[in-house]
């Protein structure tokens, strides 16, 4: 295993053990995220969602599988399965995961995943109805981004 393979290990391992301190602590200080709900997030924002996203997870378990560099770049599989919170419907989420890792720290993280499967678990009809709409999605992030600044003004992460 390569050393940036061990840092995506290390970090789906403390992602396990719903240790966010290490998880915060593999991103650079200019590090950008992307997934499908939270777009283009600073290192400040990236770390701010995952402590939020754990201290929220509850009952959350996730396996990882895969991790493999080729090039400049780390790609691995992960499944999260939980409830989602705002609903109370259960999800698994299959999401393949592209990092970029610059002097042992990530710099660019892009998490994938089929947005219309996950709004089906996650809000039910609604989310079979809507969720393949651009409309639907912008609310969602939107959604999203705002519970993220609250958490970060709650925590003083601003």
């Amino acid at each position: 295993m390569t050393a940036n393979e061990e840092l995506i290990s290390n970090f789906y391992t403390a992602f396990q053990q719903k240790d966010y301190k290490t998880m915060q602590e593999s991103y650079a200080d200019n590090a950008v995220f992307n997934d499908s709900v939270f777009r283009d997030l600073n290192a400040q924002q990236v770390r701010s969602m995952w402590q939020m996203l754990i201290s929220r997870s509850g009952d959350m378990t996730l396996t990882f599988r895969g991790i493999k560099e080729e090039g400049k770049k780390v790609s691995a599989y992960w499944e999260a399965h939980y409830t989602f919170t705002a609903t109370g419907r259960k999800v698994v989420n299959k999401i393949n995961a592209e990092f970029e890792i610059e002097d042992g720290k990530i710099v660019r993280h892009t998490d994938s995943f089929d947005f219309y499967k996950w709004a089906k678990q996650a809000f039910g009809a609604g989310g079979f109805l809507l969720g393949w709409t651009n409309a639907f999605r912008e609310k969602v992030r939107q959604t999203a981004k705002q519970k993220l600044v609250e958490y970060m003004q709650k925590t003083n992460q601003q």
